[in-house]
């Protein structure tokens, strides 16, 4: 009994030494993702059923978008570097995925959609390599872990509240999808608010050495070997965790009501943000590959469930897996890329890591649409369940190098 209230301390004293900047950037992930997720639980069924697309169609939508968003990344973070400065282009980001959800609810074809998704992801693209630079920038290097896995959580409580309010406002106007979306609008522009009045920035952050391009190839080759596989790794294991709106397709083809499809990502979201705090605290005091490593072998184990098993409980079962690989993967791959890049390029550093992971990405959700399409369902998470394994070797690979705990830049 005396160990679990040792740990209950130090979790606790851990969340009070979090800098309330992490707080701040969390909420207003919360409430984006709130309005995003509200949208995006409806928009693959919405797409199949009431405009009449294909599986395929959703999985290039899908890609797309997320490629766009992680395209736009690269530039924005090399211009934070450049300038010196995080939040005006965080804000930015904020601002024009809140003005581009109105479209969501007045757009006639998929034409419409296409082009909202692109607005919408542009946006996104803008905002997060600045904001994870950002967090590097704020959170002490003892507290990393845990910063990064804060702000995880609290962007995926609003990715499973969304879906939720999703549920209930479908019951509420009888699967009108249009209305659903405008109440959508609000929350985005909550978080605007947000990002403009509650969040400052450090200090000018200036390293040793003051860069001038940081796209040009002497600064590429400063961020190291470290980070480069940890880009590579990350490129692999994304090609294994194409879009969740497979997720929502499985289920709707398990029987699921219409009504309830945005369930599956509640409860994936709710495996995330439980796990993604706590997973990072712990990865301050152990090896972060080891967990890693741990993550993948979820995502084959959620692959092989969401393969094999039609049943609504074996659903439910391969999606908590999902999310709980989730918790275990995405804040620590950021982390290590904190962790391996100088302060003056870390902008640099998280959009180009989001500019291949977002290439791999489109082509892991066109590979998981077109197998949707062409044999089957289960051939796709099969798939995603082989380049886990794939991963997996090249984390051991990293681990091996001595690579895994990479000495931390002075801040």
């Amino acid at each position: 009994m005396s160990g679990e209230g040792d740990s209950a301390k130090n979790s606790t004293r851990v969340w009070r030494r979090i800098p309330t900047g992490i707080w701040a950037l969390g909420f207003v992930s919360l409430m984006m993702d709130i309005s995003s997720e509200m949208i995006h639980s409806l928009l693959p069924v919405y797409l199949v059923v009431g405009l009449g697309s294909t599986a395929l169609t959703v999985g290039i939508i899908e890609g797309i978008a997320e490629a766009t968003a992680s395209i736009t990344k690269i530039f924005s973070g090399a211009l934070s570097d450049r300038l010196g400065r995080r939040k005006e282009l965080a804000a930015l980001g904020y601002g024009l995925a809140a003005f581009t959800k109105p479209v969501f609810p007045l757009a006639p074809t998929v034409g419409w959609l296409i082009g909202a998704r692109f607005i919408d992801r542009v946006g996104k693209g803008i905002r997060g390599a600045p904001r994870d630079a950002l967090i590097a920038d704020i959170s002490p290097p003892e507290l990393r872990g845990a910063s990064f896995g804060l702000r995880q959580s609290l962007d995926t409580v609003g990715a499973f509240t969304g879906p939720l309010l999703a549920i209930a406002l479908m019951a509420l106007f009888a699967d009108n999808f249009r209305a659903v979306f405008w109440v959508a609008v609000i929350p985005a522009f909550i978080s605007f608010g947000l990002i403009l009045f509650a969040v400052r920035e450090p200090e000018k952050h200036e390293g040793p050495h003051k860069v001038r391009n940081p796209l040009s190839r002497r600064e590429l080759s400063r961020l190291g070997s470290a980070y480069w596989w940890v880009v590579a790794v990350a490129a692999v294991f994304t090609l294994a965790r194409f879009s969740e709106a497979f997720l929502v397709l499985r289920a709707q083809a398990s029987g699921l009501p219409l009504m309830l499809v945005p369930a599956v990502l509640v409860i994936m979201n709710i495996a995330y943000a439980l796990s993604a705090y706590p997973v990072g605290v712990l990865s301050d005091r152990m090896d972060r590959v080891t967990l890693l490593i741990a993550g993948l072998g979820l995502l084959v184990a959620a692959d092989l469930m969401l393969a094999f098993e039609t049943g609504l409980t074996g659903i439910t079962v391969g999606t908590v897996l999902w999310g709980l690989h989730m918790g275990f993967t995405q804040g620590l791959l950021a982390t290590l890329v904190a962790d391996a890049t100088p302060i003056e390029l870390r902008g640099t550093a998280f959009g180009m890591f989001s500019l291949v992971t977002g290439l791999a990405l489109l082509a892991a959700s066109v590979i998981a649409g077109a197998l949707w399409s062409g044999i089957g369902p289960k051939w796709t998470f099969l798939a995603g369940a082989g380049f886990s394994l794939l991963a997996a070797v090249g984390l051991i690979l990293i681990r091996r190098r001595k690579t895994a705990r990479p000495s931390i830049p002075e801040a």
